[in-house]
């Protein structure tokens, strides 16, 4: 089975020491299985602190990194190399063996053309550097598409696909995200089929960021598809509450939440085990019934 996570952006808005230590207990209290922590972009975080903290709540924990602005890959690529690696250097004091996110561009910044030639090969150039530092240390790089709204790079599954064929390290992956997929994907079950071994960690959120099932996004296509590739990674709650009035500018929440944070994350992890029960059942009775 899956394993059942939260962000911390259910709980805080970006992370600080005492902002962790009270996310890290919330999600053991909610009943969720880990906790994705967006590492800041100072990379001020005592890994091994962290580290010891969970395991006290008994909950795993997986990091996630977003390329701040003057590490934007197509016009600074060293110094994205440099600031990914000792993302990853973090990964590893905490024993972790994941780094995901928006690891291709720095959201918001654009150029008014699309990606040209030179730039994918420049975004290449450093993801594949920043997988082989990953790789000596056994952590997986997943890469997160992300909306055209938000960064012009990788805004489609096919685009991380065709990378991480081109690059050719298995320590190189995908990362998908429910809420981007609503935008740019035609539907929830071809991305994920043609994903398959490639899909190594998901975002589970709303088409509005919302209570899951109260939205636009095809669920049932969405988990029929991840029981058909025996997924059991990380699904990851990203949803958010204008109660946490830090997120309401850089989440555009400008309409107030229906729903406040706790019942958002409460009734978000009923849904994602309502959904995996029902279609990974389904798939197992489907596959007992084709070897009869």
């Amino acid at each position: 089975m899956p394993v059942f996570g939260t962000s911390i952006l259910s709980f805080i808005p970006f992370w600080t020491a005492e902002g962790g230590a009270f996310a890290i207990q919330k999600t053991a209290e909610y009943g969720f299985d880990m906790l994705e922590i967006n590492l800041p972009y100072s990379l001020d975080f005592d890994a091994k602190k962290v580290k010891k903290q969970l395991e006290e709540q008994g909950i795993l924990g997986r990091c996630g990194f977003n390329l701040p602005k003057d590490c934007h890959i197509p016009f600074y690529p060293e110094k994205a190399t440099e600031t990914i690696k000792k993302a990853i250097d973090k990964v590893a004091e905490m024993d972790g063996d994941f780094l995901g996110g928006v690891l291709h561009s720095a959201i918001g910044t654009f150029t008014g053309n699309p990606c040209t030639k030179d730039e994918k090969i420049i975004v290449k150039q450093v993801l594949s550097e920043i997988t082989n530092y990953a790789s000596k240390q056994n952590i997986t790089i997943a890469i997160e598409p992300i909306n055209r709204y938000e960064s012009y790079v990788y805004t489609s599954v096919v685009e991380v696909l065709d990378t991480i064929e081109s690059i050719g390290n298995p320590n190189l992956g995908l990362h998908l995200d429910t809420f981007h997929m609503n935008i740019e994907e035609n539907n929830f079950y071809n991305p994920v089929i043609h994903a398959g071994k490639n899909l190594k960690h998901i975002h589970i959120t709303e088409s509005d960021r919302g209570m899951t099932g109260e939205g636009n996004v095809h669920w049932d296509d969405f988990f029929k598809a991840l029981a058909e590739i025996n997924y059991q990674g990380p699904l990851v709650l990203e949803n958010f509450s204008s109660q946490i009035s830090e997120l309401i500018g850089p989440t555009s929440l400008w309409r107030p939440s229906k729903h406040n944070s706790e019942d958002l994350a409460k009734g978000s992890l009923k849904f994602m085990k309502d959904m995996v029960n029902k279609h990974y059942k389904n798939n197992l009775h489907n596959t007992l019934s084709h070897t009869k």
